[in-house]
């Protein structure tokens, strides 16, 4: 039977199962779900013997002028979804029990400049900060050993698997590949705001980066695979934020060599912000601006 909870019956019943014994895994989400969050839970199953998922709008994520309000909320389909899954605890917090003195006078993370000031965070200043303040919140009211999230926010990941190494928190961070329509569109919330004709239009991201990871694995130097990602994203109709091969580890530019890369994507379709990323197997050169830096 699916619980529902506050932050005090989080806290009970996560105490009462570890002192059962039982391993729990945390799924953080914002609620609209999905077939990738579900993703989430199942993975969630195999790592815990109970699986706790929140459902909370962040406000301290979004900019003054995104889409916060508008946000697709579906509590009672939400709630359904994660009664099949098997979910054991939900929790759906008010704001009051995540800011307290609410947002504009809560203590919060600052994520470092190298994270946050970078690709997704460079048209959305402040977002990192409010992610890695709530999921710190989180983390520490569930006390989970295991918390999973997506791949397709793969910035999001790498701050909160950083943000857990620093404050040397005792949680694992699984990261679970990005779960797509069968046209390689990334399943998002968003995606619901697109017209049918711009809906036509967003696969290009993923053809993109796949043609994208074919020309590195093919040894072509990153400025270049860039360069046409854009002009592919941009024909397709959509304007494009950035296309950026970048350290799969730590987000460099210039990945040394035997490192595993990512290509990463953020364009809009209309009004809608999708992004999107795909992995790549190690360089064997060392990439700088585009040169080959390798020594003969």
């Amino acid at each position: 039977m699916l619980d529902l909870a506050d932050a005090g019956g989080v806290a009970a019943a996560c105490g009462a199962w570890r002192r059962d014994g039982n391993s729990i895994a945390l799924v953080p989400t914002m609620g609209n779900l999905h077939a990738g969050h579900l993703a989430l839970v199942d993975r969630a199953r195999v790592l815990a013997e109970r699986v706790v998922v929140s459902l909370y709008v962040n406000p301290t994520q979004f900019g003054a002028n995104e889409d916060l309000a508008s946000y697709p909320r579906t509590p009672v389909e939400d709630l359904a979804a994660l009664r099949a899954a098997g979910v054991d605890l939900v929790y759906r917090p008010a704001e009051a029990e995540i800011y307290p003195r609410g947002p504009a006078r809560a203590f919060g993370v600052r994520v470092p400049s190298a994270y946050a000031d970078t690709l997704c965070g460079t048209f959305r200043p402040g977002h990192f900060d409010g992610v890695a303040s709530v999921v710190l919140r989180l983390l520490l009211q569930v006390r989970p050993d295991v918390a999973v999230f997506g791949e397709k926010d793969y910035q999001q990941l790498l701050v909160i698997r950083r943000l857990v190494a620093d404050l040397r928190l005792a949680v694992d961070i699984e990261g679970v590949p990005v779960i797509r329509e069968p046209d390689g569109l990334a399943m998002s919330s968003r995606n619901r705001y697109l017209t049918a004709a711009q809906r036509r239009q967003a696969p290009a991201l993923y053809r993109a980066l796949v043609a994208a990871a074919d020309a590195l694995a093919a040894g072509q130097v990153p400025d270049e695979v860039s360069r046409r990602g854009v002009e592919t994203i941009a024909a397709a109709g959509l304007r494009p934020q950035y296309f950026e091969v970048r350290g799969a580890d730590d987000l460099v530019p210039a990945p040394a060599a035997g490192q595993a890369l990512r290509v990463l994507v953020a364009a809009h379709a209309g009004t809608t912000r999708l992004i999107d990323n795909i992995a790549v197997p190690p360089h064997p050169r060392a990439l700088a601006n585009g040169v080959d830096v390798t020594e003969n």
